[in-house]
């Protein structure tokens, strides 16, 4: 009974040493793919072309301001159907609940982590403005 007992202690402290039997799982775990920023100008357009997005994976963007002007760029069906899981400002981690707009008052940059969760076409846009060069446009599919 005592080399039972000792053999599967032996095991045991085997198998905690080794760590789990498993790896992680999930979205978060492989990184995110990293999508061409979107630049904030006076005058100049967002993005280059549509961003094209499946639901479910991971997905991290910049959003970069040059300071030319005081530039918002909001988009609340965008944000309303992605799962954010962080914004970083200046070393600053925020874990949101949820998201209207960003406002820049100055030169700088967020990058925001996100999973899309419904598929559909969802346009960031500077607010006010109606020119198809002054939005983003996210087409998102299953």
């Amino acid at each position: 009974m005592k080399a039972l007992r000792l053999t599967a202690a032996l095991g045991l402290a085997a198998a905690l040493a080794a760590g789990p039997a498993f790896g992680q799982a999930g979205l978060l775990t492989g990184g995110a793919e990293e999508l061409p920023p979107i630049k904030l100008s006076s005058g100049q357009p967002l993005a280059e072309k549509p961003y094209e997005l499946k639901a479910g994976k991971f997905y991290e963007l910049t959003i970069e301001a040059d300071g030319s002007a005081e530039l918002a760029i909001s988009g609340a069906e965008f944000f309303r159907n992605v799962w954010i899981n962080e914004i970083v400002i200046n070393d600053i981690e925020i874990r949101p609940l949820g998201i209207d707009s960003f406002e820049f008052d100055d030169e700088g940059e967020l990058e925001m982590d996100f999973i899309p969760i419904r598929p559909g076409r969802f346009v960031l846009r500077i607010p006010g403005t109606t020119g198809e060069s002054q939005q983003a446009i996210f087409n998102v599919t299953d």
